[in-house]
């Protein structure tokens, strides 16, 4: 068996986060790391995007989970995107997801979170 790794690096995106009061009153931008590993279980056919997993269908998984409702704690974001990655994409076996708030403090590039999970 066969395992494959499709991997998002810096996504950027516009979310409703954050606890603090200003957090609240606006978006904020992330950004998110991703490396999803999966089974293969069957050859590539370069003609076909139905043999492998399209990755475009991941990338608006995760701008879905982590814009449709305000979310008050990046730790909750995380464990949701990767629930969500886990139940839609049942070849899915390992997620792991980096989410970083470049805006949080002046003095770092970002501050966020890294969770992993697998089935």
């Amino acid at each position: 068996m066969t395992t494959r790794r499709i991997f998002f690096t810096r996504l950027a995106l516009d979310a409703h986060i954050g606890i603090l009061e200003h957090e609240l009153r606006a978006t904020q931008p992330l950004h998110i790391d991703a490396d999803i590993d999966m089974q293969v279980d069957q050859q590539v056919n370069d003609h076909d995007i139905r043999s492998v997993l399209d990755y475009r269908k991941l990338r608006e998984a995760i701008i879905e989970e982590c814009t449709r409702a305000h979310v008050h704690l990046v730790e909750t974001l995380g464990d949701m995107v990767i629930q969500r990655i886990l139940n839609d994409f049942p070849e899915v076996f390992r997620v792991r997801l980096r989410i970083g708030k470049p805006l949080a403090f002046s003095d770092c590039a970002a501050v966020g979170i890294e969770v992993e999970a697998t089935r």
